[in-house]
């Protein structure tokens, strides 16, 4: 997933992400958070944020199969 992803959030689901292979920056309002390889993060529900990769990441998601992926 190389480049940004679209400012989004769920708001009845959490998130989890588990970096595989490179890094990843999940960028928030008020902070960034940098996930590096081995690296797992969980976003709330409800919690605006947007994934950005500056170069290659391999990422796996957590998230209930019915959970739409829509930007804001």
């Amino acid at each position: 997933m190389p480049g940004p992803f679209v400012w989004h959030r769920h708001d009845n689901e959490d998130e989890q992400f588990l970096v595989i292979y490179g890094r990843l920056r999940i960028e928030f309002q008020d902070k960034d958070v940098w996930v590096d390889k081995g690296g797992f993060l969980i976003v709330p529900r409800g919690m605006q944020h947007r994934l950005v990769a500056d170069g290659e990441a391999h990422i796996m998601l957590f998230e209930p199969a019915d959970t739409l992926n829509t930007g804001m």
